[in-house]
């Protein structure tokens, strides 16, 4: 009889990124150039995201905007690569909205969301770029500060529906007659949109509720004779992190099993991920439930446009949208870098603890490809230095480099091909979607990892940094 294998996580991997890892020295040549640990983003997976959302949209509606949430992460390329692509920008701060005009974006391209103080207020009124508002007292500052030979244009982004949990962002929707009657009294000196909404949620039936209410919305405003023409429905679009959704379901219910003190133990420090325990039973969702996630972005778009309304007699949300004119408006951020970038970082020793588990230290820590206190459940790959010899899989805990008890870079245990040795690269796959820059600190005076940017040319991989990146047309 054979032994059972190992339960594991395996990636799914854009077959760009696998390239580049299977090229013989392509990513030893990138670190010994440029450092480890490092981050690698790859602008041409972001570009076939891009299309893709436009495909779905361009069949079903006459009139969309793309705007990509720049901050999901920082990468310069992605934004080079969304300015050539002639869609527009979704900004959070100064600093986003410098980068996009300084990578060519028009003010007509920009759209600022966010919750905005009065300095960057006044710096965005009378600019050209459309203020997403967030609240009333934001829109009272911007008619306040606006002139009537420059009016502002304006989204209103709207919270509160029902079966949706309580937001920080948006307008309560018991507040929208104040914002309908400040709208209306300034006419001269603000250009109403329309309404918008962002869940912190991938769920298509909250998404559909919102959607419901802001048509319904759209109603009132004109009504108030307003004239809003487009329906912004945010961002929030999910990615695919398994390539093998069963064997996803398998590592975690070893994990549950473990939980119960059944067969191998799989977690660091009694950590439960969000589980408990009760009755000799697991309960509860983990931290890390997305990454169970089999729904791509643009089927997951599709379906929203696709769905039939029953208060608008069965017609799709696309159908209603072009019937009245609205132009459809998307956020999405971590749907166009989907497998668009990964981590690399080197191993510097392995050592056992006292309780007998395996400890593979990285020169990296746990925020550099962790975003806030969200555990990766994807495998990582291990590319070895040299020449190795098969020692069978092992089960490990990888372990950053900060002095703290906490910066365990993985809570499961993971399991490699063979145990890894000093100098071999592990590389975390899918990590451009706020895994890059969201949490990274500056700990013990560890820089903050280089951030390079590969492209294929040619059939050859060229490796530059990020910021000297620029998008050639194909």
């Amino acid at each position: 009889m054979t032994a059972a294998a190992p339960p594991g996580l395996p990636a799914k991997m854009h077959a760009l990124v696998r390239s580049f890892l299977a090229e013989p020295g392509a990513l030893a040549a990138a670190v010994a150039e440029y450092g480890s640990p490092a981050h690698l983003v790859f602008p041409q997976v972001f570009a076939e995201n891009l299309e893709r959302l436009r495909t779905q949209l361009a069949g079903r509606v006459s009139g969309y905007r793309i705007c990509y949430a720049h901050k999901v992460n920082q990468s310069r390329a992605f934004v080079a690569t969304a300015e050539a692509a002639g869609v527009g920008i979704d900004v959070a701060s100064e600093a986003e909205l410098a980068s996009a005009v300084g990578a060519g974006f028009t003010p007509a391209r920009i759209e600022v969301t966010g919750p905005k103080g009065e300095g960057f207020v006044r710096e965005l009124v009378g600019s050209g770029v459309t203020i997403n508002v967030d609240n009333l007292w934001e829109l009272e500052r911007i008619a306040a500060l606006a002139r009537p030979q420059a009016r502002v244009p304006v989204l209103v982004r709207v919270s509160g529906f029902a079966g949706t949990p309580v937001s920080r962002f948006g307008v309560p929707l018991h507040r929208v007659d104040a914002v309908l009657k400040v709208l209306a009294a300034e006419r001269e000196r603000i250009e109403f949109r329309g309404f918008a909404f962002h869940l912190d949620s991938g769920e298509p039936a909250e998404r559909v509720r919102a959607v419901e209410s802001c048509l319904v919305l759209t109603e009132r405003a004109y009504a108030a004779g307003l004239t809003p023409s487009v329906l912004n429905i945010g961002g929030g679009f999910r990615q695919v992190f398994t390539a093998d959704a069963d064997a996803f379901d398998a590592y975690v219910h070893a994990l549950r099993e473990s939980l119960l003190g059944r067969g191998e133990p799989m977690t660091w420090g009694g950590n439960t991920f969000g589980f408990h325990l009760e009755d000799g039973a697991v309960h509860g969702t983990p931290v890390f439930h997305k990454y169970a996630n089999t729904v791509d972005a643009e089927r997951m778009l599709a379906d929203l446009l696709d769905t039939g309304l029953e208060a608008h007699g069965g017609r799709t949300i696309a159908q209603i949208a072009a019937e009245n004119l609205l132009d459809i408006w998307l956020e999405p951020g971590k749907a166009l870098v989907d497998h668009a970038g990964i981590t690399v970082a080197r191993v510097e020793f392995v050592k056992e603890t006292g309780d007998g588990s395996t400890l593979v230290n990285l020169d990296l820590s746990r925020d550099t490809v962790t975003p806030a206190d969200q555990e990766v459940m994807v495998d990582p790959i291990l590319v070895p230095a040299g020449p190795v010899a098969n020692s069978g899989a092992v089960g490990v805990f990888l372990a950053g480099r900060l002095c703290l008890e906490r910066d365990l870079i993985t809570n499961h245990k993971v399991w490699l091909p063979r145990c890894p040795a000093p100098g071999d690269f592990l590389v975390f796959p899918n990590t451009a979607a706020y895994h890059m820059d969201l949490s990274a600190a500056r700990a013990s005076m560890h820089a903050v990892p280089p951030k390079l940017a590969v492209a294929q040319r040619s059939g050859a991989f060229r490796v530059c940094r990020d910021i000297d990146y620029r998008h050639e047309v194909a």
